[in-house]
């Protein structure tokens, strides 16, 4: 592994932590209004379980049952890696845990990290303001986000990057510490490829992925981020709940931040759920429904074709 492949590992673990950074809530003494609400309540729900390390249990609370199920299938026939695509860099995720997971992963990730960072604080505080600047300055006029979505991930930018000045990251004993537990964690999964991820199937693949999900949050919090409290530290109230749809408002603590979002939900089958996942995992499951129709289509134009080559007569039509 060359120096620069390891440096961007080391960003890509960083980036990784977007997810359980951008699900993170805050509960504090005084609730905000409508705390005791249920849309409120599945909130901090799918929270807690991001603070267990349980993402087998988050999933089953963010979508309908009848969904979860039909996800593990598309999974198994290989049109859907939901909800591993939900994370930032999710298509890297088989190939970043197969570097952790290679036998001499430590010896070059520590050469990376001494030739990119070692030694170099001005320079990684210089890096983090700069990051800082684009990402602004991207999520302000570029991609496809709400007014509510660019308020909060503006946030949360400037929150990281706050904490990345102050983070020790390029110092040399935490980072073969974090490396090491890093990299233990990867070979833990046992998914070091796509193969790996398809054999052990969608839950499957999520349970091994906690263990790993806990070894990230206890680097990071090595690092000065702790997410554990940021979750702990939840506070959601109802903003306003219409039929079945209803708009939660979150806030939490980050990096000496106090970040504000607003999260959409929605009602079915009398239970509530993130609108902006249904919505994704309906877009998902039509997909790989038109997939596998595709695919069972072309392996009966296949075998009719084999029977053609062959000379076999056409079954006779029942009178």
């Amino acid at each position: 592994m060359s120096p620069t492949s390891s440096s961007r590992l080391y960003l890509l673990l960083l980036c990784l932590a977007a997810l359980l950074l951008s699900a993170a809530c805050r509960r504090a003494p005084q609730e905000l209004p409508g705390a005791a609400t249920e849309p409120a309540a599945m909130v901090r729900q799918l929270a807690g379980h991001l603070r267990d390390n349980d993402l087998v249990g988050y999933v089953r609370a963010a979508v309908p049952p009848s969904q979860y199920a039909e996800l593990e299938t598309a999974w198994a026939q290989g049109h859907s890696r939901w909800p591993l695509t939900e994370l930032p860099l999710g298509e890297k995720l088989p190939s970043l845990l197969a570097t952790l997971s290679e036998p001499k992963a430590e010896q070059a990730l520590r050469r990376g990290f001494k030739a990119q960072l070692e030694g170099q604080a001005v320079s990684v505080r210089q890096a983090a303001h700069t990051l800082e600047l684009f990402g602004v300055q991207y999520i302000t006029h570029q991609g496809d986000y709400t007014p509510a979505q660019r308020a909060h991930y503006t946030q949360l930018v400037s929150a990281l990057s706050g904490w990345a000045q102050a983070a020790p990251l390029s110092d040399p004993a935490l980072a073969q510490t974090s490396i090491a537990t890093l990299t233990a964690a990867a070979r833990a999964t046992g998914l070091d490829s796509d193969q790996a991820f398809q054999q052990a199937g969608m839950t499957g693949s999520l349970q091994r992925l906690g263990p790993f999900t806990a070894a990230l949050k206890q680097v990071l919090a090595d690092y000065g981020l702790a997410l554990d409290q940021s979750v702990e530290q939840l506070r959601a109230g109802l903003v306003t709940e219409q039929g079945d749809q209803a708009t939660v408002r979150v806030q939490y603590p980050l990096a000496g931040k106090e970040l504000d979002l607003q999260v959409a939900l929605q009602r079915r089958d009398g239970h509530w759920y993130p609108a902006r996942t249904l919505a994704e995992v309906d877009a998902v499951l039509a997909a790989a429904r038109a997939a596998e129709q595709a695919r069972q289509a072309q392996e009966a134009s296949e075998a009719a074709a084999v029977d053609d080559a062959s000379g076999n007569p056409e079954p006779a039509a029942k009178s």
